[in-house]
């Protein structure tokens, strides 16, 4: 039997990490997390890291396990997850991978176009840009420096656009320029397996997930991290909205109706990035767990047959 990854991936709130261990048990494997913001242990609330009984219910890796004061990229990421999955596919014919971070899915399934190695200082002034000018400073330079790279970026997206012009100014070259390189063969398959239904359901399940957080105190987590706010994993939708509250630049209620918002927002770029995978099997969230296995078991069978 060849070695599966079983990647699972959707919009925020949708589910996937109860179907994750409901596949991780039936096939008495481990997670491992592809969500960006649950790698950081100052960050619990905001980021709806699985619960006690959850990481109980199937062993999980990479959650919590860094500080928001390290610098941790998806090149990183995509490093330590293959040295992981090299060892636990020791043990396992299948493993389960999650998250709705569609960039650190794409590093483990199908590698990272490489990059040079910029001047650190690049990406301090950037964030210092956006933290003083706005993101529309930074999308307007991008727009300058590499049409192409603008006309298909997230531009509501710091993150992206910080990396994009770090790599722009320190290498002189447009950051498309460096894309579409031939990718990294693994040593293992992936199913990928989707999860969506009907659009008002995911914003729905969205608006009551961030009523859940206000109740759980996600406002006095933002508060203790206010210090921080300058801090690449920081720029995440649940706790710029407070930081701007704490500043003064809008009430409670428009801070919690902008994490409402945005939250919706980003739940629909996640689902164009992840429908760009024409190979996934997408299952509705309103069946069962017991059919949602079926399905994932018949699909399994067919990719060990191949």
């Amino acid at each position: 039997m060849s070695k599966l990854l079983i990647s699972i991936v959707g919009p925020t709130a949708i589910g996937k990490t109860k179907l994750a261990i409901a596949v991780a048990k039936y096939y008495n494997t481990e997670v491992v997390s592809a969500d960006s913001r649950q790698f950081y242990k100052e960050m619990m609330i905001g980021t709806a890291v699985p619960s006690a009984a959850e990481l109980r219910a199937a062993r999980h890796h990479f959650v919590q396990h860094k500080s928001i004061t390290e610098d941790y990229t998806v090149g990183d990421f995509e490093r330590e997850a293959i040295a992981l999955l090299d060892q636990l596919f020791e043990h396992y014919d299948i493993v389960v991978m999650v998250g709705g971070s569609g960039l650190y899915v794409d590093a483990v399934t199908k590698g990272l176009d490489k990059f040079p190695t910029v001047d650190t200082s690049i990406r301090e002034q950037l964030n210092l840009e956006l933290e003083n000018t706005g993101i529309t400073s930074l999308q307007k330079k991008l727009k300058n420096l590499d049409q192409n790279y603008y006309k298909k970026v997230d531009l509501n997206n710091p993150h992206r656009l910080i990396r994009a012009l770090e790599i722009c100014i320190g290498t002189g070259k447009p950051y498309s320029s460096f894309l579409g390189q031939p990718k990294k063969k693994r040593n293992f398959k992936t199913l990928t397996i989707g999860l969506q239904t009907d659009r008002q359901f995911i914003y729905d399940n969205i608006n009551r997930r961030v009523d859940l957080m206000l109740t759980d105190g996600l406002e006095a987590e933002a508060k203790r991290l206010l210090p921080s706010k300058h801090l690449n994993a920081l720029q995440t939708v649940g706790y710029r909205e407070f930081f701007s509250y704490f500043e003064g630049k809008c009430d409670y209620e428009m801070a919690v109706s902008e994490i409402k918002k945005n939250t919706r927002r980003f739940a629909k770029r996640q689902l164009t990035w992840f429908k760009k995978n024409q190979s996934t099997l997408w299952l509705n969230v309103l069946n069962s767990s017991e059919e949602h296995l079926d399905v994932i078991a018949e699909a399994v069978t067919k990719q060990n047959n191949r």
